[in-house]
C-alpha cells in the first residue's frame, strides 16, 4: 500500500506541476492580450481623433462652399430683381406717358373747340371741368403707379420668400 500511496502522491504532484505550467501559460497569454488591448485602445483613440479632425475639416469646407454658393445666389437674385424692377418701372413710365399724351391731346382738342364756341360761362365751366379732369387723371395715374408698385413688391416678396426657403433647405 505504501507504493500505491507514493504513486498517488507522485501523480498528484505531477498534476499540480502541469496545472501550474498551464496557469503560467495562461498568465503570459493574459499579459499579452492586455498589452494588445491597450495598444488597440491607443490606436482607436488616435483613429477617432483623426476622424474627428477630418470631419471638422469637411464641415468647414462645406460651410465655405455653401457660403460662396449663397453669396452667388444672392447676387444673382439681386441682379435679376433689379432688372425686373427696372423693366417694370420703364414699362409703367412708357404706358403712363402714352396715356397722358393721349389724354392731353384729347383734352386740348375738346377744350379748344369749346372755348372757340362758347362764352364766358362756357369758359368758366370748361375751366372747372378741366381741373376736375386733371385731378381725375392725376388720381388715375397715381393709382396706376401705386398698383404697379404693389405688383412689383408682391413679386419681390415671392422671390425673397423663395430665396429664404432655398437657404433654409441648404442649411437643413
Amino acid at each position: 500500500m505504501a507504493e500505491e500511496t507514493l504513486e498517488n502522491r507522485l501523480s498528484a504532484v505531477e498534476s499540480r506541476v502541469r496545472e501550474q505550467v498551464t496557469i503560467r501559460d495562461l498568465e503570459a497569454v493574459q499579459a499579452a492580450l492586455g498589452a494588445q488591448i491597450l495598444q488597440l485602445g491607443t490606436e482607436m483613440r488616435a483613429g477617432f481623433s483623426t476622424l474627428r479632425d477630418e470631419i471638422r475639416a469637411g464641415d468647414e469646407e462645406t460651410r465655405r462652399v455653401l457660403r460662396g454658393e449663397i453669396r452667388a445666389g444672392d447676387e444673382e437674385t439681386r441682379r435679376v430683381l433689379r432688372g425686373e424692377i427696372r423693366a417694370g418701372d420703364e414699362e409703367t413710365r412708357r404706358v403712363l406717358r402714352g396715356e397722358i399724351r393721349a389724354g392731353d391731346e384729347e383734352t386740348r382738342r375738346v377744350l379748344r373747340g369749346e372755348i372757340r364756341a362758347g362764352d364766358e360761362e362756357t369758359r368758366r365751366s370748361v375751366t372747372d371741368d378741366l381741373h376736375a379732369f386733371v385731378e381725375q387723371r392725376t388720381q388715375e395715374i397715381l393709382a396706376l403707379v401705386a398698383a404697379g408698385d404693389g405688383e412689383t413688391r408682391r413679386y419681390m416678396r415671392v422671390l425673397y420668400e423663395d430665396l429664404v426657403d432655398r437657404i433654409e433647405k441648404t442649411r437643413g
